[in-house]
C-alpha cells in the first residue's frame, strides 16, 4: 500500500512540506489532492468539499502544479507555455500573453526571454517558467513535488528564496514534496515527516520538528546535526557586534592606531562605501600601509538582525579569522563578532526559548490548524 491510513489538515495560506525517504509515498499522497491518483478509500477534503464530487478536468485546472524539470512544452514559446491553462480556460491570446509576462517578472525572468524555447533556457530558468506556468490562473492551492531537485545548489538556493518571496505576496496554500530535509525546514510552515509505507510519522512545525522528535525514525531521519539545523530559527538580532575593528583603506595613523586598541586580533577593511575588503593583522600598520591585495579574505558575511544565529556561526567557522563579519542590506559592514560571542548567543537563546518570526509563525499556523 503506498499510502496507509494518512491524515492531515493542511493549513491555508502555508507551505506544508511533505518529506521522506523514497518509497514513502510522498508524490502518491500529492497526486491524490488533483487526483492524478485515485483515492482506494478515505476522503480529501477542499474547503470542506470533497474533490471528487467536481470533474477532475475542473479540480486539476484549479490548481497550479509544478514537477521537477518544469515539464514545459518544448515546442511553445515561454510565454506560450506560461499562458497555458489561462487559455484553456477561455481567455483570449492578449490577455493570457499579459498575464504571462507580468508573472515572468514575478518569478525573476527577463522579458527578453518570452520568445525563446525551453531548450534555449537553463535549468533554473526553466523551473521558474514552470512556477509561473502553475500560477498562471491564479490558483489558490499549489502542489509542487520535487521542482527544485534536478538544479545545482546555488540555483536551488535561488529558487527556494523566490519561492519564499512570491509566498509572501501572494499567500497560496503550498503542498511542497521533497526528500532534503534541509529543503523542508527551510520552506516549510508545516513538515509531515512520512516513514515507508505512507504512514505519517510526525507533523509539526520546523522548530519543533527539530527540537522534539516524535521517536527514533524522525530523530535519524533529521540527521546528526538537526541542533546546527535548529540554529536556523535563532535570530541573529541580539547578537553583539564589535564596530571599534573596523577601518576604511584610506584611514588615517591615528585612527587605525584607534582601532589596535580594540579587544580584536584582526582589523577589518572596508572601501570608501563601507563595504568589507577582508581582514588585516592591526599590528605595525599605519596609515597608507593598507594594502588590498594583501588582506585576508573575510568569507561569506551575514546580515545584522535578519540572518540566522546558524548562519552568523557558518561565518565565523569559516572565516580564516575566526570571526564573522555582519553587513545591513546594502552590504556595507555593519560590525564583527567572534565565535565566542556567537556561542554564548546560541546559549542565551536557548534558555530563553527565543525563536524567529518564521518560527512563531509556524507555532501559530499549526494552533489555528488543531
Amino acid at each position: 500500500m503506498a499510502v496507509d491510513r494518512l491524515s492531515l489538515e493542511i493549513p491555508d495560506r502555508s507551505i506544508t512540506v511533505l518529506v521522506g525517504p523514497s518509497g514513502c509515498g510522498k508524490t502518491t499522497t500529492l497526486r491524490m489532492i488533483n487526483r492524478m491518483v485515485e483515492l482506494s478509500e478515505g476522503t480529501i477534503l477542499l474547503d470542506g468539499k470533497d474533490i471528487r464530487q467536481q470533474p477532475v478536468n475542473t479540480l486539476r485546472r484549479s490548481m497550479g502544479y509544478v514537477i521537477q524539470n518544469a515539464g514545459l512544452f518544448q515546442h511553445r514559446t515561454i510565454i506560450d507555455n506560461i499562458a497555458t491553462v489561462p487559455r484553456m480556460l477561455g481567455w483570449g491570446k492578449d490577455k493570457a500573453r499579459a498575464r504571462a509576462r507580468e508573472l515572468m517578472e514575478r518569478v525573476g525572468l527577463d522579458g527578453a526571454l518570452a520568445k525563446r524555447y525551453p531548450y534555449q533556457l537553463s535549468g533554473g530558468q526553466q523551473q521558474r517558467v514552470g512556477v509561473a506556468r502553475a500560477l498562471a490562473a491564479d490558483p489558490p492551492v499549489l502542489l509542487m513535488d520535487e521542482p527544485f531537485s534536478a538544479v545545482d545548489p546555488v540555483v536551488r538556493k535561488g529558487l527556494q528564496d523566490e519561492l519564499l518571496r512570491i509566498q509572501e505576496e501572494l499567500g497560496k496554500t503550498i503542498v511542497f514534496v521533497t526528500h532534503d530535509i534541509d529543503e523542508a525546514v527551510k520552506l516549510g510552515t508545516m513538515v509531515a515527516v512520512m516513514r515507508t509505507g505512507g504512514k505519517l510519522a510526525q507533523f509539526a512545525p520546523p522548530a519543533e520538528l527539530l527540537s522534539s522528535p516524535a521517536d527514533a525514525f524522525v530523530e535519524d531521519f533529521l540527521g546528526a546535526d538537526r541542533g546546527i539545523r535548529r540554529l536556523s530559527f535563532f535570530s541573529s538580532t541580539e547578537l553583539a557586534l564589535l564596530t571599534t575593528p573596523i577601518v576604511a583603506i584610506d584611514s588615517t595613523a591615528e585612527q587605525i592606531a584607534a582601532r589596535r586598541a580594540a579587544d580584536a586580533p584582526y582589523l577589518l577593511v572596508t572601501d570608501l562605501d563601507g563595504r568589507p575588503l577582508g581582514w588585516s593583522e592591526p599590528r605595525g600598520l599605519t596609515a597608507g600601509d593598507i594594502k588590498a591585495d594583501e588582506l585576508l579574505p573575510y568569507g561569506r558575511p551575514f546580515v545584522a538582525g535578519t540572518d540566522s544565529l546558524r548562519a552568523a556561526l557558518d561565518c565565523a567557522v569559516l572565516s580564516p579569522t575566526g570571526w564573522a563579519v555582519a553587513v545591513d542590506g546594502e552590504g556595507r559592514a555593519a560590525g564583527v563578532v567572534s565565535q565566542q560571542t556567537i556561542g554564548e548567543a546560541i546559549r542565551g537563546a536557548h534558555a530563553e526559548g527565543r525563536t524567529d518570526g518564521k518560527a512563531a509563525k509556524a507555532a501559530q499556523v499549526a494552533r489555528v490548524a488543531e
